[in-house]
């Protein structure tokens, strides 16, 4: 056997197990009148857990009940429809998502005209959504170099053309934004990893940190900024504290993973993430911090080592 069972793995898994039970357990189950005891951590990073990472084990609900337990103050990018589950749960939707269906969100984006009409409809409706619920942040993309979004025979259009569409299609959205104080957080993606479609997203136009922030720049709104997605950044430019620093003041909401692999934020990735929380809240950072990496073993073990790791 290559990877023998111990008693020290036994009794790790055996622990994993154990603490998985307790956190689902129902709330019914505790002493009548006692409330969930939230987390014990230090909280100066506000966290999030992002909920499509998890989807296939655990119900929103179900994902509220460890957020309180994990002391987490939100869920993020779940349909206004969960919303109302998480404000039963004392919990916030920390950034909203936008509905492009049937295509994912990041593939039609502000980059092409063709698909304005659709974009700024959707951008729009979140931003009402997210002002009537309290949500800081929505979510938007650059969208797919291509003219025909996933089609690459259809002809990529330049960067700075790609550049110049984006400001004029942001300059549709943030008036609204700025109107329903809600900010829209254009978010970088990289372009290295083609494994999988959620780990890397070759044909994404916006894949480099200060190709979006000059188009932040150039929008010139405080209801535009940068989702500083931690996993993206360092695949496709490494250098991450000095970036948060350089534009800190363009950061409106940041993401988690570890590298390579969007797995756990453990010690088999690179990413120092408490130096990298660390320097967050030297630049005075006081958005949220969304846990998203996509789980390969247990996944509330995952998580709860996340949320501890970035606890600084």
């Amino acid at each position: 056997m290559s990877n023998p069972i111990t008693r020290r793995t036994l009794l790790k898994s055996t622990a994993a197990t154990l603490a998985g039970s307790a956190l689902l357990a129902d709330s019914a189950a505790q002493r009548p009148g006692r409330s969930q005891r939230p987390g014990r951590l230090k909280g100066r990073i506000n966290q999030s857990i992002v909920q499509w990472c998890f989807a296939k084990h655990w119900s929103v609900a179900q994902t509220a009940k460890i957020a309180v337990k994990l002391g987490c103050k939100s869920i993020e990018l779940v349909s206004p429809k969960e919303w109302p589950t998480l404000k039963k749960h004392g919990l916030t939707c920390a950034i909203a998502s936008i509905d492009m269906a049937p295509d994912p969100p990041f593939v039609k984006g502000f980059n092409n005209p063709k698909h304005w009409d659709q974009v700024v409809a959707a951008t729009k409706k979140s931003i009402d959504a997210a002002a009537e619920f309290g949500c800081p942040n929505v979510i938007a993309f650059t969208g797919y170099k291509y003219r025909d979004a996933l089609n690459p025979k259809s002809g990529a259009m330049s960067r700075e053309e790609g550049a110049a569409n984006c400001v004029k299609g942001f300059q549709k959205v943030v008036g609204h934004a700025e109107k329903k104080k809600v900010t829209v957080c254009l978010e970088m993606l990289n372009t290295r990893d083609d494994t999988h479609p959620m780990k890397g997203h070759p044909g994404y136009q916006g894949d480099d940190t200060e190709y979006c922030i000059d188009i932040i720049k150039k929008v010139g709104s405080e209801r535009l900024k940068l989702l500083f997605d931690v996993y993206h950044v360092q695949i496709m430019n490494g250098d991450v504290i000095r970036r948060v620093k350089q534009h800190k003041q363009y950061i409106a909401h940041v993401h988690t993973a570890g590298n390579p692999g969007r797995g756990e934020l453990n010690d088999k990735q690179e990413i120092q993430y408490p130096a990298v929380m660390q320097a967050l809240l030297d630049v005075g950072y006081k958005g949220y911090v969304g846990q998203e990496f996509l789980p390969t073993g247990d996944p509330l073990a995952g998580l709860t080592q996340a949320v501890k790791t970035c606890d600084v």
